[in-house]
């Protein structure tokens, strides 16, 4: 008994100690088969993953597929991971690709909108800066009417705090490309919603 006590302590501090560390960090030991890194980071990223994916393929059943396809990825590839953008940048990398390659195969890009207002979505985005309920709504259905490369950006930039930099690689464009498509997106967006009657942000 002392010893199973012993092993269990011993586990104990080595998943703190895994908790503690960076994601990088994480990364190496993955790439070393440590499976407590693989959970560690997995319980990181995994609803963020998951939202990001939701909003391209918009399907639940899909997503939760997918990320199970991104993490796995993580698990094989670890090691292929040069350090040249954050982990979480690389995270959805992977999960811009996987997600772009189902639509792909599901040969149809446009979704039914009313389907995709259904869609519940409790993260912090720019709709807390707004009033809840009727505004928030509106923010979301004026977002989901932008032509999917400015929808994207819009979603990077302000669901997923990524830098300008961060986007590009994400998305394979240039820098110059991300600011253009995000002048272009604010504005579109800026006009649909002083079309509903949401001056106040629109401005």
């Amino acid at each position: 008994m002392p010893n199973v006590i012993a092993i269990n302590a011993q586990a104990s501090q080595s998943i703190i100690a895994a908790q503690a560390t960076s994601d990088a960090m994480l990364l190496e030991s993955i790439a070393d088969g440590n499976r407590t890194a693989m959970h560690i980071l997995y319980c990181r990223h995994n609803v963020r993953v998951y939202r990001f994916i939701l909003r391209i393929v918009r399907d639940a059943t899909t997503a939760e597929d997918l990320v199970s396809q991104v993490f796995l990825d993580v698990w094989r590839t670890a090691g292929q991971f040069q350090g040249r953008s954050q982990v979480s940048t690389w995270l959805l990398s992977i999960a811009r690709f996987k997600a772009l390659t189902a639509m792909r195969q599901r040969r149809f890009e446009d979704i039914d909108q009313e389907d995709v207002r259904q869609i519940p979505d409790d993260c912090d985005t720019p709709e807390t800066s707004l009033d809840r309920s009727d505004t928030s709504a509106i923010l979301r259905a004026c977002v989901q009417k932008l032509s999917p490369a400015h929808r994207e950006i819009i979603n990077l930039i302000y669901y997923h705090e990524k830098s300008v930099e961060e986007v590009g690689q994400i998305i394979g464009i240039p820098q110059s490309t991300v600011k253009t498509r995000m002048f272009y997106a604010r504005k579109q967006l800026a006009d649909l919603l002083k079309g509903a009657g949401v001056d106040r942000f629109a401005a």
